[in-house]
C-alpha cells in the first residue's frame, strides 16, 4: 500500500471540507436544531414519551444519522465529480496509486465529515437536553459503517453522474424518502400493522434504529438485524465502488 498517497488525498479532502465549511459542516447542523425547534415543541408537547424515553431523547439520534448520511454521500459524490467534471481526475489517475487507495482516500475525507458533524450535534445537545452515548462500541460502529456505505453509493453516484442534477437524483427520490419513514420522527409501533410491515423493508430503518440505540438503549426492531442489514449494504457499495474504479469505470478518456 501507497501509504503517502493514500494519506496525501484523504488530507486533501479533509482540507476540502475545512474550505468549504460554510457550506457542508453549519448548514447541517443548524438544519438539525431548526428539526429540534419545531418538532420538539410541536410534537413534543403532544408526545411526551416514546418507548420510556422523552421524545427529544428520540428525535436526536434520528437526526444525527440523517446527517451522516447526506454528509457521507454528498462528500464523495461533489468532491469526485468535480475532479472529473474539471478533468483534474486525470492528475489522480497517473499518480502511483491503487483503486484501493483511491477509493479509500474518499471515504477517510467522508467519514472526518461525518465524525465532525454528528459529534457536533451529540456535544451540542449534550449540553441542551443531556444527550449521553448509552454503548460507545455501538456508536462507534453504526457512525462509521454508516458513513463507509453512503460514502461509497456517493463514489458510485459521481462515477456515473454526466451532470450536477445526477448528484440529486439519488437524494431526492431515494435517500430523502427512506430516511423520512425510516423512523427519524416517528417509532414503527405508532404505525398501523401494514405500514409497519412496509418499513421493515426499508433498510434505513435499521441504521437509524440501531444508532438510537447506541444513545438511549432502545430499539424498535432487533440490533442484530440493524448490524447485519448495515454491514452487507457496506459490503455491497464499497465492493461495487472497488469494482468500479479497477475497472476505470468513467475516469479515462
Amino acid at each position: 500500500m501507497n501509504k503517502i498517497a493514500l494519506y496525501t488525498l484523504a488530507k486533501r479532502e479533509i482540507v476540502r471540507t475545512f474550505k468549504i465549511i460554510n457550506q457542508v459542516v453549519w448548514p447541517p447542523i443548524i438544519s438539525t436544531f431548526l428539526y429540534i425547534f419545531v418538532f420538539g415543541l410541536s410534537l413534543g408537547s403532544k408526545i411526551e414519551t416514546i418507548n420510556g424515553i422523552p421524545y427529544l431523547q428520540f428525535l436526536i439520534p434520528g437526526l444525527i444519522i440523517m446527517q451522516i448520511i447526506d454528509g457521507s454521500y454528498g462528500e464523495s459524490s461533489a468532491s469526485l465529480f468535480t475532479m472529473r467534471f474539471s478533468n483534474s481526475i486525470q492528475e489522480l489517475l497517473v499518480a502511483p496509486m491503487s483503486y484501493f487507495e483511491m477509493v479509500f482516500g474518499f471515504i477517510i475525507g467522508s467519514l472526518f465529515r461525518a465524525l465532525i458533524i454528528g459529534n457536533l450535534i451529540l456535544v451540542i445537545t449534550y449540553f441542551i437536553i443531556g444527550t449521553t452515548i448509552y454503548s460507545i462500541p455501538a456508536y462507534i460502529f453504526f457512525i462509521v459503517m454508516t458513513s463507509v456505505c453512503f460514502s461509497s453509493i456517493g463514489l458510485v453516484v459521481g462515477l456515473w453522474g454526466e451532470k450536477f442534477d445526477h448528484m440529486a437524483i439519488l437524494t431526492t427520490f431515494f435517500i430523502t424518502p427512506l430516511v423520512f419513514f425510516g423512523g427519524v420522527f416517528h417509532s414503527i409501533r405508532l404505525l398501523p400493522e401494514n405500514l409497519q410491515i412496509y418499513t421493515l423493508f426499508n433498510p434505513i430503518f435499521y441504521i437509524i434504529d440501531g444508532f438510537r440505540f447506541s444513545l438511549t438503549g432502545k430499539l424498535d426492531g432487533s440490533l442484530l438485524y440493524s448490524v447485519l442489514v448495515l454491514g452487507l449494504m457496506t459490503l455491497i457499495f464499497l465492493s461495487f465502488a472497488l469494482y468500479l474504479f479497477r475497472k476505470g469505470y468513467k475516469l479515462r478518456i
